[in-house]
């Protein structure tokens, strides 16, 4: 079994005949998901993602990519290869298209549809090619054939893409739903085919490798959902992923059966539905659908509101409502439903939200206590058919964190394929696929790119690190004017403190130790600023050390008259 090694270097020349795969992102991580697939010197992408932020990462938006490997040959790309139209899968493709707009983006109707709504508020006209399961597409010296696969959103897709090299399947995200809402089945049939005319390198979905057995189907949540709208007596709000068409679908149609009017809150849910159901995923009965803004018109006991918000999110609807900075006021009595999954490292977030919508008398139902969600990934019982339908000669695990990629490895082993036949790679691994083998031959340089703001790639891990000492510990400055001449102390120190919890009067005690500290500095010759800096930092970071075991940033001013 190959995995990546610290040391890797840079990969030798791609021989002839091979196709080499580099993810950009989504090994490793639940996000961020993009594959770059070459052969010839030519290169086809599949997915476009971003990762979201960690409460470690301060005034982070959003997570790109690192798009350097691709950077200097964007005019080889052949097309980008969408899977579904979830955001860790095409958040990240308005960003590639500022560098070349003309790349060809490839996916479904749905998804297509998604992500052209997504592009307009970038101002950016896409160019698309619309295809559908069980059709087959050129793209330079590949050709792509595409599987249906359910997963929590409408419309997904696997992949097959033939090379001189061989076959490569990418799963993209799937499960085995076999009772899909809309009767849409994963083509285990054209997996099976694919199995019996030889895959070469199976990359398959890992997130839900270490659950035992096979995700239960989406149509198990639908009595859960009747009978919360049976036992509400107020209004009904729930928060679920803003493309989770199949919830919302369910939600309309209990509404409907109750005599309910609904919603739709978030520009994200709104802008999502209407695409929704202008191509005809959706359907909404005549007369459901009100104004949010003529929503508090209607008796509690009439109205459902569906919001984004599920994961915590700071500036989403229900987070806000359970702060109280909302025009919707959660009240007594109010039914909150979290219809979806919870995101790793969101439950802190998640848990504050659910204690603030209880805080007002709400009754909140999640996953936790109900059936409100299945999975949208398949568990081992379906990873291990998709294996044995597909027998690849090799085996790379993805879209998942290191624990659900060395999961899937070892279902992947237990089905026989040999060890020395299973990769397991991260970010910027380079993967070669020669002469029937799938190996690590070396490494692209591969970070994180920041979105803060309007700003791409500013920020940095230094000044993420910055940020969380500022959040942390505070800062501390001091002022200080020498003469330029001499050196000595003319004014000050002068100390300013913000968040650092020390109250401004105790640094009087310091300034005696700045002033003798910059004497001597001065006695011995010493009229360089920035060493002068050095010194105060230094004496003013030991006393604050010492005497209340602290470490907020310390920014010296030393000035020269």
């Amino acid at each position: 079994m190959s995995h990546p090694h610290p040391e890797l270097g840079p990969p030798p020349p791609l021989p002839a005949g091979g196709l080499r795969i580099v993810a950009l992102g989504g090994l490793g991580e639940i996000g961020r998901n993009m594959a770059v697939f070459e052969f010839d010197g030519r290169l086809l992408v599949v997915d476009c993602g971003v990762l979201f932020p960690e409460p470690d990462q301060p005034g982070v938006d959003l997570i790109l990519p690192d798009f350097d490997y691709i950077r200097d040959r964007l005019d080889d790309i052949e097309a980008v290869v969408l899977t579904h139209a979830h955001e860790d899968h095409i958040g990240a493709v308005p960003y590639l298209l500022r560098e070349r707009a003309d790349i060809p983006l490839v996916g479904s109707r749905l998804t297509l549809g998604l992500i052209e709504s997504k592009l307009t508020e970038h101002r950016i006209q896409p160019v698309k090619v619309e295809v559908a399961e069980g059709t087959r597409r050129p793209f330079g010296p590949f050709e792509c054939e595409f599987f249906a696969v359910n997963h929590s959103i409408p419309d997904a897709l696997a992949v097959a893409i033939r090379s001189p090299a061989g076959i490569v399947l990418h799963t993209g995200d799937f499960k085995m739903d076999q009772l899909p809402l809309d009767g849409r089945l994963t083509d285990l049939g054209g997996f099976a085919r694919l199995g019996a005319e030889g895959v070469d390198l199976l990359m398959s979905d890992s997130t839900n490798s270490e659950v035992p057995g096979f995700v239960p189907s989406e149509r198990t949540i639908g009595p859960v959902i009747d009978e919360v709208f049976r036992s509400a007596t107020k209004r009904i709000i729930v928060a679920c992923f803003a493309s989770h068409v199949h919830r919302v679908q369910q939600i309309f149609d209990a509404a409907e059966e109750n005599g309910r009017k609904v919603a739709l809150i978030g520009r994200s849910m709104v802008r999502n539905m209407g695409v929704a159901r202008e191509l005809g995923y959706l359907r909404v009965p005549a007369g459901l659908l009100v104004d949010s803004r003529e929503i508090e018109e209607w008796p509690p006991e009439d109205v459902v509101l569906i919001c984004t918000g599920s994961q915590g999110e700071p500036m989403a609807a229900l987070s806000r409502m359970a702060n109280r900075d909302h025009p919707i006021r959660v009240a007594e009595g109010d039914t909150v439903v979290l219809a979806s999954s919870l995101v790793p490292g969101n439950e802190t977030a998640v848990n504050k939200v659910i204690n603030g919508l209880t805080r007002w008398g709400a009754r909140v139902i999640h996953k936790g206590n109900a059936t409100v969600h299945v999975s949208g990934h398949a568990a081992a019982g379906e990873l291990l058919y998709v294996l044995n339908l597909t027998k690849p000669s090799n085996f790379m695990p993805v879209h998942g964190e290191w624990r659900h990629m060395r999961a899937h490895a070892k279902l992947a082993a237990l089905t026989g394929v040999p060890d020395d036949h299973i990769v397991i790679a991260e970010d910027g691994v380079v993967v070669d696929l020669v002469d029937g083998r799938a190996r690590v031959t070396g490494a692209v340089q591969c970070g994180y790119v920041y979105v803060d703001g309007s700003s791409v790639g500013a920020v940095t891990d230094v000044a993420l690190k910055d940020r969380r000492i500022l959040g942390d510990e505070g800062f501390i400055s001091v002022v200080v004017v020498v003469d330029s001449t001499t050196g000595k102390v003319t004014g000050g120190p002068e100390i300013y403190a913000r968040g650092s919890g020390i109250e401004i009067e105790a640094f009087d005690s310091v300034i005696p130790l700045i002033e003798s500290a910059l004497e001597d500095t001065a006695a011995d010759g010493v009229a360089d600023l920035q060493q002068m800096r050095r010194v105060t930092r230094r004496i003013v970071g030991r006393w604050v050390s010492d005497t209340y075991r602290r470490r907020p940033m310390i920014i010296p001013v030393v000035v020269e008259v």
